[in-house]
């Protein structure tokens, strides 16, 4: 039985890289397999100062009510993703759906 013979030194480097790069921007690992190469990377909630972004939309008439609702809808959502290495050796990354 062969096992993997599609992960490289290079794949590996790059997916290394990746991973160093989504923790610099805030992620965290969730889980990580270095058999078969993929990591499950988490970034928590973005809080909402829903108290200033009142008073920007008071202040702009209602026009920041759209940039409000999307901070507060899209991006307070906790984000997950997954990197991995597939059968070509290639470093892909996806999104992770939860409910």
């Amino acid at each position: 039985m062969q096992s993997h013979q599609y992960i490289n030194e290079e794949s590996l480097q790059k997916f290394s890289n990746i991973l160093a790069n989504k923790i610099h921007h805030g992620f965290t690992i969730i889980e990580r397999n270095d058999t078969l190469p993929f990591a499950v990377l988490s970034k928590g909630r973005k809080e909402v100062d829903h108290g200033f972004n009142f008073l920007l939309c008071c202040l702009t008439l209602g026009l920041w009510s759209v940039g409000w609702i999307y901070l507060t809808y899209v991006s307070s959502k906790e984000k997950n993703i997954v990197i991995a290495i597939d059968e070509d050796g290639n470093t892909f990354e996806e999104k992770c759906y939860s409910e």
